[in-house]
């Protein structure tokens, strides 16, 4: 058996540097992208009640919508990573090619669920306002899913050969623009129609194709790409290589779809117990979310350094990058954790100045801080593990932990139901879904490292 302590020593200092380097461009262009969603909401906040709560409804169903099919779409990562790592950049063209067409059927996919979503606005008792309000933003903004999956694709093509500046500009700049066109369209200023929510659809629809075209004019003329050029010629699809990658693909989509949609219901679960402990819990939720991006940055990072390392047959550097990006991640998350102990009151002051919420959203950010370990290694560990394309392990451990565990541990100790012997005597409220987040979060963290650490040892030693 191979002693793997006795392989070259691989450099931590520069592991760190070339993650770190592949990292920030996606941490800036991944909160760009939050950003977008933020404007949408602070700016329909100032036109009314009813078309701010369209668009937090409508987005609610877009978002799930959105990060499906970015999970769909990643497969693309690890394929090219691998590819690159091989030195088969022949090959890179007609991949991409492949995961264009994929792109486009998952998006026109994503566009009939997103308009299908509608119909369930019928039967959740909404004010009629606010329910055709919500129904016209998701019909508009449907209509940005094609250009999202195939911006999906050539998004994984290009970071997966350490291009990352383009996502972070082309973000920025979708940034910039949705919110000048919402300027112009939600509150109708310089002759513009007054849209309201429908006006954010319509900036989100026209930035999302920018965006594309962007990426487009992005790779054809820079120089990084002419090895790799992917539009030399016409290609049709071809079933054989869109079929692998939707094996990849999919069951990271129903991950990131399992997750959203967990944290979606606990919402939802717990906006029973009045505005102070819903308001409480999306505070904490937000504010977590935010710091989310660095760890998951450094996960999608990670996709491609496994992948070159696996491509070019060195399963030790694999594991070394790995692990390196591991503790990058629990570094950060243990910098964010004291963070957010020490800094809570004053994160909760900026968000609201009613005291009965900012006291409960003191109590929920110290789970947040609690979970920041658990959330930073499930990331990590899931993405190590993406990198040696391996995806269905990482699926269902993650669906166990949100669904087998989360959801209800939360429900028995938020809501306290009657039928169960083991609830506390009274309702924990938002506090008892915390508890179960963090208990399904540190499941998730625990399976997903020791299932890495298997998987990297023994192609280590193959």
């Amino acid at each position: 058996m191979t002693n793997l302590s006795n392989h070259a020593p691989y450099s931590v200092r520069s592991e760190m540097s070339a993650l770190w380097g592949l990292s920030w461009p996606m941490l800036v262009g991944q909160l760009a992208t939050v950003g977008m969603g933020v404007a949408d909401v602070a700016m329909t906040g100032h036109v009314s009640a009813a078309q701010l709560a369209a668009v937090s409804l409508g987005a609610s169903v877009w978002s799930i919508i959105l990060v499906t099919v970015m999970g769909v779409m990643m497969a693309i990562n690890s394929v090219v990573a691998h590819e690159i790592g091989a030195g088969q950049f022949g090959s890179i063209a007609h991949t991409v090619r492949q995961a264009l067409w994929k792109g486009l059927g998952v998006g026109l996919l994503a566009c009939i669920a997103a308009n299908l979503a509608t119909l369930l606005f019928d039967h959740i008792g909404l004010d009629a306002e606010v329910n055709a309000n919500a129904s016209r933003f998701l019909h508009v903004i449907s209509l940005g899913m094609p250009a999202f999956g195939c911006y999906r694709a050539l998004y994984g093509y290009t970071t997966s050969i350490n291009q990352t500046k383009p996502v972070m500009v082309i973000a920025l700049l979708g940034l910039l623009l949705n919110v000048f066109i919402n300027y112009l369209l939600v509150f109708g200023n310089w002759g513009m129609p007054k849209m309201g929510a429908v006006g954010c659809a319509v900036a989100t629809v026209i930035g999302m194709w920018l965006m594309l075209a962007a990426m487009l004019l992005w790779i054809r003329y820079a120089p990084a790409y002419r090895a790799t050029y992917p539009f030399t010629h016409w290609e049709w699809p071809h079933w054989p290589e869109i079929s692998s990658m939707l094996r990849l693909g999919v069951p990271i989509g129903i991950t990131y779809f399992a997750e959203v949609s967990a944290f979606g219901a606990v919402s939802l679960l717990i906006a029973r117990f009045g505005v102070v402990q819903v308001s409480a819990h999306q505070i904490a939720l937000n504010f977590s979310s935010l710091v989310f991006m660095v760890p998951l940055s450094f996960g999608i990072g990670l996709i491609t350094r496994v992948g070159q390392a696996l491509g070019e047959g060195n399963p030790q550097r694999a594991r070394f990058a790995a692990w390196v990006g591991m503790g990058m991640a629990l570094a950060f998350a243990v910098i964010s954790a004291l963070f957010i102990v020490l800094f809570r009151w004053q994160i909760a002051r900026a968000y609201t100045s009613d005291p009965q919420v900012q006291s409960l959203c003191v109590d929920l950010l110290l789970f947040a801080a609690l979970f920041q370990l658990s959330d930073a290694a499930q990331v990590a560990a899931s993405s190590a593990i993406r990198g040696y394309k391996v995806t269905r392990q990482p699926m269902q451990i993650q669906v166990l932990a949100f669904w087998g565990f989360a959801l209800p541990a939360g429900i028995v100790l938020g809501l306290a139901p009657a039928w169960c012997p083991w609830s506390p005597a009274a309702p924990m409220k938002a506090q008892g879904f915390w508890i179960g987040l963090v208990l399904g979060l540190t499941i998730a963290a625990v399976l997903l490292t020791r299932s890495l650490a298997r998987l990297s040892h023994r192609r280590a030693l193959a």
